[in-house]
């Protein structure tokens, strides 16, 4: 994404999360949190006249609107949710065409992609704005070279015990708790909400498969010796009965030099998959050791747990600590409370 205009200001932007915000829109949160865009309405017509931080207390305060049409001027609309499959909800349109015909552009993180809608992009063409689908891959991706570990940087990658216990999150905390010490650390994005959030990167979730090592090669080949540490965001798990191969992709794509181990407390069973199990921590550990080991050694070296369901600081503290005891690593919530604990095993592993 960039700016809407010539000046220095921040791209004004309008998220759309309609009936999910914010448990359910993962990518509009996301950008508010860390993007460097100045978001100036969020879309939910079951939530509209309230704000942001009724709802979180961690985001910025925004308004809440029930459409485009009551939304104040912007440079550019942005899709914050993206449903199982990645589909376009048509309950939508209306939102995007008010956006197009109002100047703005357009950018959407979902495998429907709006440039290839007939009546957005004859709309965009008319009113000469971008649509911008950052889960389309760029025609050019290749396979590995297995060159990831020939950079400069340390490459931490973050892996989870399932989808959506967040690996993003934990990753741009970490650079920012890096940068915080001086540290010169760097973000790879991997994923749609990333991307937006960094303004770049490779969608690996839609990439052929024979290519989605590559992909992630690429990106650290790229800036890999402009950084001291580079943080991957990681995808997925590796024992997601849809997910894995993406999480295997990344893996070996990039060449980890040590990996931080991403759960949700008090999750037993994989999300939407109920039926499966969540193995012991070691057996994670194992898995993604053994896993990354005849391509590049990598090791487990921390751990990030995910408390925002429990509203208790001491409570979420307790269930920090337990997590750290039985995966055997320093870990902690890097959201709730500092990053310091997984920081230094990473630093201390270089």
């Amino acid at each position: 994404m960039t700016a809407g205009s010539d000046s220095d200001d921040p791209e004004r932007v309008v998220v759309l999360a309609h009936e999910k915000f914010p448990e359910r829109a993962k990518t509009a949160t996301g950008v508010l949190k860390y993007a460097d865009y100045d978001v100036v309405a969020v879309l939910d017509r079951d939530r509209a006249g309230t704000v942001t931080t009724d709802h979180r207390r961690d985001l910025p305060e925004v308004p809440i609107v029930s459409s485009m049409a009551d939304a104040p001027e912007a440079d550019t609309l942005l899709i914050g949710i993206s449903p199982i499959g990645g589909d376009f909800d048509d309950s939508w349109r209306p939102d995007v065409r008010t956006a197009i015909e109002r100047g703005c552009d357009v950018v959407a993180g979902l495998h429907y992609f709006l440039s290839e809608d007939e009546e957005f992009a004859d709309l965009a063409a008319e009113h000469d704005v971008a649509l911008r689908d950052v889960r389309k891959p760029k025609e050019d991706l290749t396979v590995a070279g297995g060159r990831s570990a020939d950079i400069d940087a340390e490459v931490v990658l973050t892996v989870g015990t399932d989808c959506s216990v967040g690996k993003m999150t934990v990753a741009l905390e970490l650079v920012e708790a890096a940068r915080e010490r001086g540290v010169d650390a760097g973000f790879i994005p991997t994923g749609q909400t990333g991307i937006m959030i960094a303004g770049w990167g490779n969608p690996i979730d839609r990439v052929v498969s024979d290519f989605t090592a590559g992909a992630v090669e690429e990106m650290l080949l790229e800036v890999g010796d402009d950084y001291d540490v580079l943080f991957v965001e990681g995808q997925g798990s590796i024992v997601h009965p849809a997910y894995s191969a993406v999480t295997c992709g990344i893996l070996h794509g990039s060449m980890p030099d040590s990996m931080v181990l991403c759960h949700s407390a008090g999750r037993e069973a994989i999300h939407g998959y109920e039926s499966f199990s969540l193995p012991s921590l070691d057996e994670y550990v194992d898995l993604y050791e053994n896993l990354a080991a005849p391509v590049h050694e990598g090791e487990v070296v921390a751990g990030a747990l995910n408390t925002s369901d429990i509203e208790d600081d001491a409570e979420a503290q307790a269930a920090v600590d337990a997590y750290a005891e039985e995966l055997g690593r320093p870990a902690t919530d890097v959201v709730r409370f500092d990053a310091d604990a997984v920081l230094d095993a990473i630093l201390g592993a270089e």
